[in-house]
């Protein structure tokens, strides 16, 4: 990014934070308290109007925050809640089967891990927290897909030589049947990992939680064990986040 880019969103940022604090604002005043000329406060109030994130008031030339900006702090917050609430219950199951449990919510036709709890039997370091992965080779992935939270990708990339890349082989109805979802070293070699889906106060699939751990000890064999006992928690953090039907 440009010196001129970053500089333009930091204005841009400035403006949010000034309209956060003052309330409705002449585009003159911004402009005197960015020291920029008008036209370049008109311009960025523009950008950010086109976004929704400020709005034109009825006093003609006055700008105020928009819809917009509630829209990305109640998803901010849904997404903390979901962290906060899904912590306990991460933490138990994580002690329970001993291998890293992480909770996804799909994000711009990813899966995105927004937290983890490694648990006593996890043998590799590697965070995925932030980390974004193809749905379809991933359990959390799979599990968003079958619900409905994440539509099929135009294309399936492999990624080894286990990597289902036809849609109809991904058993997504069956996934809804039984309530969770497996991989078997599809995204990486010797990685399994089981997920299930995690709903809000209305019933919507908003996020996955999932247990991974190494081939030779998650085994074909344990899988539904596993995928029920992670079943079990994803009904728990629903639960927790108001959903009881």
């Amino acid at each position: 990014m440009s010196n001129s880019s970053v500089q333009s969103v930091d204005r841009a940022i400035a403006i949010l934070e000034i309209l956060a604090r003052e309330g409705a604002t002449r585009v003159t005043d911004l402009a005197s308290e960015l020291d920029v000329h008008k036209s370049t406060a008109s311009r960025l109030l523009g950008a950010l109007e086109q976004g929704g994130l400020v709005e034109q008031t009825g006093d003609r030339g006055r700008y105020r925050l928009g819809v917009g900006v509630v829209r990305l702090a109640g998803a901010a917050t849904a997404q903390l809640d979901l962290a906060k609430e899904s912590r306990p219950v991460c933490r138990r199951l994580a002690g329970e089967l001993g291998e890293t449990v992480n909770i996804a919510v799909a994000r711009d036709g990813d899966v995105v891990n927004i937290s983890q709890v490694r648990g006593p039997s996890a043998i590799s370091g590697q965070s995925w927290t932030g980390a974004r992965t193809p749905p379809h080779a991933t359990s959390s992935g799979k599990v968003l897909l079958a619900f409905g939270a994440l539509d099929v990708p135009a294309e399936l990339h492999r990624f080894t030589p286990l990597t289902i890349t036809d849609e109809r082989q991904l058993g997504l109805e069956e996934i809804v049947r039984r309530g969770w979802a497996a991989a078997v070293e599809e995204l990486e070699p010797g990685l399994n990992a089981v997920a299930a889906p995690i709903r809000n106060i209305d019933g919507t699939v908003v996020a996955a939680v999932s247990a991974s751990g190494p081939s030779f000890r998650l085994t074909p064999q344990r899988l539904p064990e596993m995928g029920a006992c992670v079943a079990e928690g994803a009904q728990e953090i629903s639960q927790r986040l108001g959903y009881y039907g």
